[in-house]
């Protein structure tokens, strides 16, 4: 695992309406690399509101659409939930 790879997760117990959602890890390297069992990520969604806190992605990225990652959402996520690397 990688700081700024794309994770497809299905987070348990999440409200979210949707089922699964990518996510961005953005925890420093040395902590991903560490015996710690979860990692700090962001949530990417296909809406972009022009804030400073959220950086645009795209098709180019992988991702099917024009997207944005929320950097105001940031969630600490089990690292054995990130399993379906895109």
């Amino acid at each position: 695992m990688i700081r700024g790879e794309m994770y497809l997760v299905q987070k348990p117990g999440s409200m979210d309406p949707k089922k699964q959602r990518v996510f961005v890890v953005v925890s420093r390297q040395i902590l991903i690399d560490s015996r710690f069992s979860s990692v700090i990520c962001a949530p990417v969604y296909s809406r972009h509101d022009g804030l400073t806190t959220q950086v645009p992605l795209g098709i180019g990225e992988g991702l099917k659409s024009l997207s944005s990652i929320h950097c105001d959402e940031l969630t600490s996520i089990a690292k054995v939930h990130l399993t379906h690397y895109m």
